[in-house]
């Protein structure tokens, strides 16, 4: 379940704006199709949706934004019609309420939406079968998610800023300029990303009551996270069954806190397929810099390390096949550590709610730069095989940006799910747990950075404080790989990688070195010399154009 968590919460959006700013490419759009000044061909057609968006706020949080039909007049709505929408996760208790109270809100469009839910157990093996032979419009993608490997295979429907401006106003008018590079693959758009930039700082929360009673007070190093594990693997283990951390699939989380240690950014995130290199301040990398995860010392150093967490008893043998995540886990009080961003306190909150239980969370990395959540990191896709991409793109572009239905999708039903006050912010409410705040993958996707938690937990604040001065956006984030020349040689690695690295991060193997050394031999039998070359080209011919 890589990468899952970023997901499960997206960070409650309780970081300082100053935070958030500092999050971002700069990097100007370099295709003719994104460039924002391409006009509508059909002037009545432009004049009538221009009408309708004059009187709307010049950004989103500046006021309600309150959508109409008479935007969408380039958009033939005479019929009515369903858009499908396939989202990935856990169903909400209150979803039915919900999509009932879209559907009510989207008559005067004379369309209704149709939503079905890969969970997080079968969507690896469900999605690529669901835009192939499934009936589907909108989907929710990311760099994790399948977008590049379903890109290149031509699933998604490509957009332009043309189609943009014409089926989706809103985010034309709203929509962060510089976030289009990041869903554009060889001067094509092919998915909308979301509309905000987030600092992504990585972090461990524990159990401290537990720490407390072994006389751990507090945790200031990855060593200090390695013998708090170990201690309670040996102590509070044997005794009340609680693991010091309930892994379940891998340890990517817990190896992103590690790798965060050397200032570390990914070039290439796909699945396992990761290419990383150091950064260097204000430096792009060499191509010669950047490698194969698993090539590293760090990720060498980094199995050792679960290997000798797994030998001590730190999490089930089975948490290959665990199917309760790390995070649920701590919640229900049966791991005493996760680890991930600021989502990690909602899960402190849960645990807190049995009497005795405290919680704690700890940035094991002061002194190393902070990277940023790319605006491209949860996107929505148009599937190539819907019969209206137009009508798909004005169900889009409304719950992406009409405030009640973005609320609505986020946060649940006001009053029910939430309370605002009266600067904006939210208060969920004891029914949340029936439709949390950004329960729905597509809520990561179409989040604008307009709405923030009230009484935020002093415990967050305190970290993401200090994160201010250390953010950093990744330099070849609006870099992106077309592997479509090399895609059979790159799936052929992945399968080798999904094979082999959940059981190195999680220290199930007997030789670590062996096994690295082995699963680094199939991958490049398996072509990884081929996709490198190709990597490697086309990152040279982007690099000459910064």
């Amino acid at each position: 379940m890589k990468r899952k968590k970023v997901l499960s919460i997206m960070m409650t959006a309780v970081l300082t704006a100053s935070v958030i700013a500092g999050c971002g490419s700069k990097a100007k759009t370099q295709d003719s199709k994104n460039d924002s000044s391409v006009e509508i061909t059909d002037e009545k057609t432009a004049a009538a949706s221009g009408d309708a968006l004059k009187d709307l706020p010049e950004k989103i949080g500046d006021g309600e934004v309150k959508a109409s039909p008479e935007m969408y007049s380039g958009i033939d709505l005479s019929e009515h019609k369903t858009v499908n929408i396939t989202l990935i996760g856990d169903i909400p208790n209150a979803w039915d309420k919900v999509l009932s109270l879209t559907n009510e809100y989207l008559e005067p469009f004379n369309t209704d939406v149709e939503v079905n839910f890969l969970s997080w157990s079968d969507y690896q093996q469900m999605y690529p079968l669901t835009l192939t032979g499934g009936q589907v419009d909108l989907i929710f993608t990311a760099p994790w998610c399948y977008m590049y490997t379903e890109a290149a295979k031509g699933s998604f429907y490509v957009i332009d800023k043309d189609f943009i401006e014409t089926n989706m106003p809103l985010t034309n008018k709203y929509q962060a300029p510089e976030s289009w590079d990041e869903t554009t693959v060889s001067g094509q758009i092919v998915a909308v990303p979301s509309n905000q930039a987030s600092a992504m700082g990585k972090i461990v929360a524990i159990r401290q009551d537990i720490a407390d009673k072994y006389g751990i007070s507090s945790l200031d190093s990855w060593d200090d996270y390695m013998n708090f594990a170990k201690t309670v693997a040996e102590k509070e283990t044997p005794e009340s069954g609680v693991y010091a951390l309930a892994a379940a699939g891998d340890n990517n989380e817990l190896w992103d806190v590690y790798r965060q240690q050397e200032d570390t950014f990914l070039a290439l995130d796909s699945d396992y397929f990761d290419l990383m290199f150091d950064y260097k301040e204000g430096e792009l990398p060499e191509a010669s810099d950047i490698k194969l995860v698993y090539e590293t010392d760090l990720f060498k150093n980094y199995a050792h390390d679960m290997k000798e967490l797994a030998d001590a008893g730190a999490w089930s043998r089975s948490a290959l096949t665990n199917t309760v995540t790390d995070d649920d886990a701590f919640g229900n009080l049966q791991g005493a550590s996760i680890a991930w961003n600021g989502s990690v306190f909602t899960y402190i909150k849960q645990a807190e709610q049995t009497d005795g239980v405290k919680g704690a969370a700890y940035d094991l990395t002061k002194n190393n730069l902070v990277g940023c959540e790319a605006y491209s990191n949860n996107d929505m896709a148009i599937a190539a095989g819907t019969a209206d991409p137009a009508r798909a793109a004005m169900v889009l572009d409304l719950i992406k940006c009409d405030t009640y239905l973005n609320h609505l999708w986020i946060l649940g039903i006001e009053d029910e799910h939430y309370t605002l006050n009266d600067a904006g912010e939210y208060t969920e409410t004891d029914a949340a747990g029936d439709f949390a705040a950004y329960a729905v993958s597509a809520s990561w996707a179409i989040k604008n950075g307009d709405l923030s938690e009230a009484g935020s937990d002093p415990r967050e604040t305190a970290i993401t404080d200090g994160w201010e001065d250390r953010v950093v956006s990744n330099p070849t984030i609006t870099f992106v790989f077309d592997d479509s020349s090399v895609a059979d040689y790159k799936a052929a690695v992945s399968a080798v990688l999904n094979d082999y690295v959940p059981m190195l991060e999680l220290g199930l193997v007997d030789d670590v070195n062996g096994t690295i050394d082995q699963m680094v031999k199939e991958c490049y039998d398996s072509g990884l010399q081929t996709v490198m070359d190709e990597f490697s080209r086309q990152y040279d011919e982007w690099k000459a154009t910064r």
